[in-house]
């Protein structure tokens, strides 16, 4: 990455569900959670959101991605959110058909379980 002008980012090749891949990466400063919540149940979304303070420095940014097609779970997706910690900073609004937030973790550093699976790909 260097080579690009792009000193500090590291790129890892690994599950993104498993939590053990992001040892050493966490907390983070930003986090994105893109191309994830459209493709997995409703219950792994709320679980995902509900662990990604363990992703997250204090004053974090999450940028999320979700599909508006019917259900259009976005305003779900904001209020767990805001029942882990976080404060939205911007959401796509619902005519620009598609749906997209940051949000801002404004808690204290939590430590990110090991071996934990968030997530499987059901779509």
């Amino acid at each position: 990455m260097r080579d690009h002008g792009l000193d500090g980012i590291e790129v890892l090749t690994g599950d993104a569900a498993d939590t053990a891949n992001y040892a050493g990466a966490v907390p983070a400063d930003l986090v994105l959670a893109c191309g994830i919540f459209g493709n997995i149940s409703d219950g792994d979304i709320q679980r995902t959101i509900a662990g990604l303070p363990g992703f997250c420095a204090s004053g974090a940014t999450v940028v999320w991605t979700r599909h508006r097609e019917p259900p259009d779970l976005v305003p779900a997706i904001c209020a767990w959110f805001e029942a882990s910690g976080f404060t939205a900073r911007w959401v796509s609004d619902p005519r620009a058909g598609y749906g997209a937030g940051a949000h801002r973790y404004a808690g204290p550093v939590v430590e990110l379980p090991p071996d934990e699976r968030l997530f499987t790909f059901d779509r």
